[in-house]
């Protein structure tokens, strides 16, 4: 029964023009006779090629079952990462899902807690800064390593350069709050407190982020924009994702460090949705407003980072007397 409904939705999706054989055999890396096997039932789909085809179209496997509890759902996790080839992947993994999305006319809504990290992979320092933090945090081998004695491999720094282009092709709805820029500016000061990150360097990161915001104002003034940004100043955001195709909606729910719970559930699905309904409800659309509050918004972030970088000079200073 879930085989039937899982490759009639596909087929669906798909349309006519496309072989259904063709995508099962493509996907699953099968002949085109096991395929055929599986399509017209001959064969059982295993669990695992289930889910292969259900990920390439953003399907839900929970939603395609009868069996289902008020108040539970299934929820899928992303991979976790402990070394620099477990981010590669997910760098590469993230990429081939965006372009999916792209293909299947999808969007995303963002609530950014932190600023979305695909801003942060432009392959400048703060791309290597920010590459140094995760990893810092999830590779043991990277304890004592400050961020001078790093340096990424350069397959890890294409493939994150290669993420941060694909978005920005992709039709986002961001939700910000004034707060957002706050983690980042964290790690620059703590990894500069605690020695680990030089004076020269932290005032550079602290430039780059300067550079950022303006980049940010110039996306979203842009007729048509792909890019709506929200300023909310009532909440807090949470890194919640909701993305959305002609066929499916998923919520991304922060699990750890760069992992998420994927959930599919049509009723939760929904009542996200309606959730950041009421968040954007309750917050200023800055493509709509005026350039005064385009720049009030960016200048409240500016600052924050102009206050850092004092602090860092100073000190700098005082060590160098």
């Amino acid at each position: 029964m879930v085989q039937s409904h899982l490759l009639n939705t596909i087929r669906s999706i798909i349309g006519d023009k496309i072989s259904l054989n063709d995508i099962v055999a493509e996907v699953l890396d099968i002949s085109y006779d096991a395929a055929h096997r599986r399509t017209s039932g001959k064969s059982k789909l295993t669990f695992e090629e289930a889910i292969l085809l259900a990920k390439r179209y953003h399907l839900s496997l929970d939603e395609l079952t009868t069996v289902t509890a008020k108040n539970m759902v299934a929820v899928e996790k992303t991979q976790g990462i402990s070394n620099e080839k477990d981010l590669e992947e997910y760098f590469r993994n993230s990429t081939t899902s965006l372009l999916g999305l792209s293909k299947l006319g999808g969007k995303i809504v963002y609530s950014a807690k932190d600023i979305p990290i695909f801003y942060l992979l432009q392959g400048d320092i703060l791309t290597r800064f920010k590459i140094y933090v995760w990893l810092k945090l999830l590779d043991d081998s990277l304890t004592s390593k400050s961020f001078i004695e790093y340096q990424p491999s350069l397959s890890l720094l294409e493939e994150a350069k290669r993420l941060g282009k694909v978005y920005k092709d992709v039709p986002t709805t961001e939700i910000w709050d004034i707060t957002t820029i706050n983690s980042t500016l964290k790690q620059i000061h703590f990894y500069f407190e605690a020695g680990m990150l030089l004076g020269d360097d932290a005032i550079l990161l602290c430039n780059t982020l300067k550079e950022l915001v303006p980049k940010l104002l110039a996306k979203l003034r842009k007729s048509p924009s792909e890019l709506k940004i929200y300023y909310n100043e009532l909440l807090l955001m949470n890194n919640q994702v909701l993305v959305t195709t002609k066929h499916s909606t998923t919520l991304y729910v922060p699990f750890t460090m760069l992992s998420y719970f994927l959930c599919a559930d049509k009723t939760t699905t929904k009542q996200a949705a309606l959730y950041f309904d009421k968040q954007m409800k309750h917050s200023k659309l800055l493509n709509d407003t005026s350039e005064k509050e385009q720049n009030r918004f960016a200048n409240k972030m500016l600052k924050k980072v102009t206050a850092l970088k004092n602090i860092i000079e100073a000190e700098t200073l005082l060590d160098f007397q």
